[in-house]
């Protein structure tokens, strides 16, 4: 009988959402979308000190922001309840003593003075198989003094006891078989002090009472790997136990290091999906959102960062996605970043965009700019005349500006030093004989063919009328400007930069 596919995304409410989080969220939602499952997203705040407010719903935002909004959430409750690990604390307790009952476990009273001595005395101090027997534990202390010093409420965690001399072992769905010796890895501790489980005991269970099928998860939780197998042993849930795939890493651009916030502060580029304040200082990061990237097209890139369908498609939307996505297809390599590629993936979005996709996000950001857009059916032809030439939204503020308000400045200095009253007056003649039913092409031929009568080459006035209309030297075709414009407001322009020019 097959399992249902059950996943989920379960990150800590600490700060803003790096990408690499992100890819995982959409890997985890590309399975259980491939196979008619539930993407869970489950809020792991059980480290109070790190906690951050307002990062758990910054997270949920940008996730819906991508278009993989969870099936239960916090937000969006179902019948494997609470979604946040901090309402789940009285829950971990029972099996973190269920685990020292059965002997995979033990009471660790050591204060924090206790264990900076000893990690001062040993540079590299690990708690586990060859120094626990000399700690302040269950296992040293007698049971009468065990039991006196948990009635007296005295602090203390509680830590898994790490075999010696066995080799945990299991079948990554990315990497096959993977093997850990017991003997290098220390005593995790499971239940803090404060009565809070520590991830290791946390993901264990919330996984097992939320029947998570398939676990997708960063590569740097490799390590921690035979910790969680074991506690799935150990509690006799082993049958009950998820498949595993340990997700590669997104690497620096020159592939040495995993991607971090500072590398994207060096670089110049953002790590974040979303802008994230910093509640605590105001420190402010960017996100893709903000800088100007579709979020189809944020989603499509992180998609082929380490997986791929086998062809050569790059341009995924997220249906085809769900239907192309394999576990096959990942790569065990880590990807490089590459911000140039990532802004390529936002400019073939931007080009395979209808107008009606962009015109509310171009209106907006040009009522930002104080310009105020009337007509909806103007930005549309507009929005397709320039799509073209916008790598980031905010390209379309440069780019369709011009169509709503006449320029403000002018690049005279393109024009003026060959500028003089033959060209003055080809501009004013054209200007009065302009016939804007006439068709883009009709417009340019009837503009050369009249500078040719004036004794003029049609390159020395193209430019002049480019910078008259726009104010520099971008912009689509110039008569597809014209006709957009029309004969009063192209006339009015041409005056204007006429004036320009000639002072």
């Amino acid at each position: 009988m097959n399992r249902e596919v059950r996943v989920r995304f379960a990150p800590s409410p600490t700060g803003g959402l790096h990408l690499g989080g992100v890819r995982t969220a959409l890997f985890n939602y590309l399975f259980a979308k491939k196979n008619n499952g539930t993407f869970i997203l489950r809020i792991e705040d059980t480290d109070q000190t790190r906690f951050v407010e307002g990062a758990e719903q910054y997270i949920v935002d940008c996730l819906e922001w991508c278009g993989i909004a969870a099936d239960e959430s916090p937000q969006k409750p179902g019948a494997f309840g609470p979604y946040r690990q901090s309402e789940r604390k009285p829950s971990y307790r029972q099996y973190a003593e269920q685990l020292i009952a059965s002997g995979y476990a033990y009471y660790a009273f050591d204060t924090p003075e206790e264990l900076n001595a000893k990690r001062a005395q040993e540079p590299n101090f690990l708690y586990g198989q060859k120094s626990r027997m000399q700690m302040r534990n269950s296992l040293t202390l007698t049971q009468n003094e065990v039991s006196e010093l948990l009635a007296q409420n005295t602090p203390h965690v509680i830590r898994i006891k790490m075999p010696v001399d066995e080799l945990v072992t299991f079948t990554d769905m990315i990497r096959g078989v993977v093997s850990f010796d017991t003997n290098l890895v220390d005593d995790k501790v499971l239940l803090k002090a404060d009565g809070m489980p520590t991830y290791h005991l946390a993901v264990v269970v919330d996984d097992r009472a939320m029947a998570i099928s398939h676990i997708f998860r960063g590569e740097e939780w490799l390590p921690s790997a035979p910790i969680h197998l074991l506690l799935w042993k150990y509690l006799g849930w082993e049958s009950e136990m998820p498949a595993w795939a340990h997700l590669p890493l997104i690497l620096k651009p020159d592939g040495n290091g995993k991607l971090s916030k500072r590398d994207g502060d060096r670089l110049g580029f953002p790590v974040y999906a979303m802008n994230w304040t910093d509640p605590k200082t105001g420190d402010l990061t960017k996100g893709f959102k903000e800088l100007g990237f579709m979020p189809e097209a944020f989603v499509n890139l992180l998609a082929l960062l380490g997986w791929n369908d086998g062809t050569d498609q790059e341009i995924f939307t997220l249906e085809e996605l769900k239907a192309a996505f394999s576990v096959e297809r990942i790569s065990r390599a880590g990807a490089k970043f590459d911000f140039e590629k990532a802004k390529w993936f936002n400019h073939e979005w931007i080009k395979q965009s209808a107008a009606n996709r962009l015109q509310l996000v171009v209106k907006d950001m040009l009522a930002e700019n104080g310009i105020e857009v009337t007509h909806a059916e103007t930005l549309a032809q507009v929005i397709e005349l320039v799509k073209d030439r916008c790598t980031l939204l905010p390209d379309f503020v440069t780019q369709t500006s011009y169509f709503f308000a006449s320029p403000s400045t002018y690049d005279a200095a393109a024009v003026k030093p060959k500028w003089n009253n033959d060209k003055a007056a080809f501009f004013e003649e054209f200007a009065n004989t302009l016939n804007v039913e006439l068709s883009a092409a009709d417009l340019e031929t009837n503009f050369k063919t009249l500078a040719e009568t004036k004794g003029l080459k049609p390159g020395e006035v193209m430019l002049p009328l480019r910078i008259m209309l726009v104010g520099g030297k971008f912009g689509p075709g110039v008569f597809d400007i014209v006709k957009l414009l029309g004969k009063a407001e192209t006339s009015a322009r041409i005056a204007r930069g006429i004036v320009e020019f000639n002072i």
